[in-house]
């Protein structure tokens, strides 16, 4: 088993965009330029905290926002305005072609797993073939309603600490992991926002916060809401964390 901690969870920027409209309850069509731009940028500085070295394609669709932004709210001739063609139409675009791939993906998926409850297959029909844990999207929760959630823990941070506390909290990631995945299946699960209490430095709530995605990633552990936007709450999952978790991340950190 693999380990390895990166941005490439998170999908990209329009991922991230089409969360937000979704979160909207509008048509992609229909972007709420103004309140999608102001909430990107906060989901961003979220990012920059995890790895601030990886944010470069969110950097620039921001810059992309911003622009559009600047242009909608800025008084101008009725005739230039008939000749200029909404800003937002190339990121709309955007979004609908990666609406499209995203939904088809999701079509092949779920169909596939209809055809395996359907057809089951007979035994030494096909070799079986490993499925990489790692691989596989987040499922239960979506990864930016996490995100959402983390942004509320460093916001409180902050109002609690401020921000001239610079120590660093060098503790691995596998430990946080071990310690988070004790605490499920000791209590059979936990508030997320819960996890943070009694952390000070803004470094290991970082390091908790992906822990936690590492968990989830890998099947060890799995997020549920009663609702969209609700709290949102741990549970440990059918995989138990190996017993040489911490040799495996050594060994992988060595070998980048």
């Amino acid at each position: 088993m693999r380990f390895s901690v990166d941005l490439d969870l998170f999908h990209g920027p329009l991922d991230l965009l089409l969360y937000l409209v979704r979160k909207h309850e509008v048509d992609v069509t229909e972007v709420p330029i103004a309140r999608v731009t102001d909430q990107y940028l906060e989901y961003l500085s979220v990012l920059e905290q995890i790895d601030v070295d990886a944010v470069g394609d969110f950097l620039d669709v921001a810059s992309l926002l911003i622009e559009i932004k600047s242009r909608m709210v800025l008084p101008g001739d009725a005739e230039i305005e008939q000749e200029l063609a909404d800003p937002r139409h190339e990121l709309v675009r955007r979004l609908l072609e990666y609406k499209e791939y995203r939904d088809a993906a999701s079509m092949l998926d779920q169909r596939s797993r209809d055809w395996q409850n359907r057809y089951p297959r007979l035994a030494g029909d096909l070799p079986a073939r490993p499925i990489e844990s790692h691989e596989q999207p987040i499922q239960q929760v979506e990864l930016w309603d996490l995100v959402s959630a983390f942004g509320r823990v460093l916001k409180q941070q902050t109002l609690t600490h401020g921000t001239e506390n610079i120590r660093y909290d060098d503790t691995p990631i596998h430990v946080f992991m071990r310690r988070i995945d004790q605490q499920l299946r000791r209590d059979g699960r936990a508030r997320f926002l819960a996890l943070f209490d009694g952390a000070v430095h803004r470094s290991t709530f970082v390091g908790m916060f992906l822990a936690v995605l590492q968990l989830m990633r890998y099947g060890h552990a799995r997020a549920t809401q009663a609702e969209p936007f609700a709290e949102i709450w741990l549970e440990p999952g059918q995989l138990p964390l190996p017993d040489d978790l911490d040799a495996i991340v050594e060994h992988e950190h060595g070998a980048a």
